[in-house]
């Protein structure tokens, strides 16, 4: 019997000529798994083409829910965001994809996964980190960095192998931007966007939405709700988180909301600039940190603040299935605890403009706060507490006039 391979297979035109390729250099039978993390229409007319290309078998797998429950939702909850910026749509994606890989070669006996990323990218790390940490037994194959064998560099010779092993495709040569689409977000690279000097074309680009310029003249208020963290509602209607992030999608498409243009720093060195598209996500983390600023008090709200870039860093570089995330993790699912409450805002013109927040666990004292006396707060204290505050910087200021005055 051959050897089984399990390919990573998206239908597109890389993945496909892997089918042929690897049949023709390693003599495997190639197994198809295709995940769905909610690429919509992109998975229409998959088995075919996967069978018509050399495929013994096809996996459609579906883990919307799995990705949004177990990778999307720490996410959120931790606040984190890579650079500043990018909410981790991509990343999120792979170690749930290379999980689902694992599982697809334990069940069908394969000694090898095969993945379409290329030499230059992340997606590389990502999922060759997931599957060493899942099945280290398990041989990686990477054909883009196999360059005495893996000979096509252009979607022309791409096209004209799969031709030359009697494989017809409804794909042509032109150029257009690389994309990578889940229920989170989708990305665009490629075109003027490999050029930083040049502004993103976003009327042929934007595919979730509309640049705010073009969204409705009037705003739209929305109201969510979250338990522990984890969103239960919009505008009165619970649902299940994937259904939440659907909806989001719509309402942040419409008003422009979500549209990043970063120049990222890539794990294997390099600067590279894309666009994102993540109007759901983008209102998601904002509704809940609203939430959290009524919730948690200063100092684990900071050390929550860190921890948030420390996990945006470890799942960017691929590392999700080592002991330093679970233990970031659990320190951010500890702050949640009390994080339940409902938040108001209104969609408008790209921006999401707060319109109230509420929780039964709120820190927020109005008469702490108002500058009314109340019995908690005495003006006085506040004396003797920046006397104590301030007293190295006093300590200091009063040895520098004494090495002045020496000095002079």
């Amino acid at each position: 019997m051959k050897e089984k391979v399990v390919l990573a297979y998206s239908g597109g035109l890389d993945t496909t000529a892997i089918i042929p390729w690897l049949k023709e250099n390693f003599d495997y039978e190639v197994i198809c798994c295709c995940v769905d993390c909610g690429q919509g229409e992109e998975l229409d007319g998959l088995n075919e083409r996967a069978k018509l290309s050399g495929a013994s078998k096809l996996y459609i797998e579906d883990i919307v829910d799995d990705f949004c429950d177990n990778y999307i939702v720490p996410c959120v909850q931790a606040h984190a965001v890579y650079e500043n910026k990018y909410l981790l749509g991509t990343s999120m994606a792979r170690p749930a994809i290379a999980k689902k890989l694992v599982e697809i070669a334990r069940k069908e006996g394969a000694s090898a996964i095969c993945h379409g990323a290329t030499g230059k990218g992340n997606d590389q790390i990502r999922f060759e980190l997931g599957i060493k940490a899942l099945a280290p037994d398990l041989k990686i194959i990477a054909p883009w960095r196999m360059t005495d064998i893996w000979t096509m560099n252009s979607r022309e010779e791409e096209i004209e192998y799969c031709k030359q092993h009697g494989i017809n495709l409804p794909f042509d040569a032109s150029h257009s931007y690389s994309r990578d689409r889940n229920l989170w977000h989708i990305s665009h690279e490629g075109l003027e966007l490999e050029d930083p000097s040049l502004e993103p074309n976003y009327d042929n680009l934007l595919v979730l939405g509309v640049t705010p310029e073009n969204a409705p003249n009037e705003g739209e208020y929305v109201t969510m709700t979250f338990e522990k963290g984890v969103p239960k509602s919009i505008n009165g209607e619970e649902m299940k988180v994937s259904d939440i992030i659907r909806k989001l999608n719509e309402l942040g498409g419409k008003h422009g909301i979500g549209i990043c243009d970063i120049v990222e720093n890539r794990v294997v060195g390099m600067k590279s600039r894309g666009v994102y598209e993540t109007p759901g996500g983008t209102i998601l983390y904002e509704a809940h940190q609203q939430l959290e600023e009524l919730v948690l008090d200063r100092a684990t709200y900071e050390m929550k603040e860190e921890m948030g870039n420390k996990l945006s860093q470890i799942v960017y570089e691929g590392k999700w299935f080592t002991p330093l995330r679970e233990a970031v993790q659990a320190f951010v699912e500890s702050t949640q605890e009390y994080v339940t409450g409902e938040v108001k805002f209104k969609l408008y013109k790209g921006n999401i403009i707060k319109a109230g927040t509420t929780s039964p666990y709120s820190l927020y004292s109005e008469s702490l706060a108002s500058f009314t006396t109340g019995d908690l707060y005495d003006h006085h204290d506040a004396d003797g507490f920046i006397n104590l505050f301030g007293l190295p910087l006093k300590v200091r200021a009063m040895k520098m006039q004494e090495v002045d005055k020496k000095q002079k």
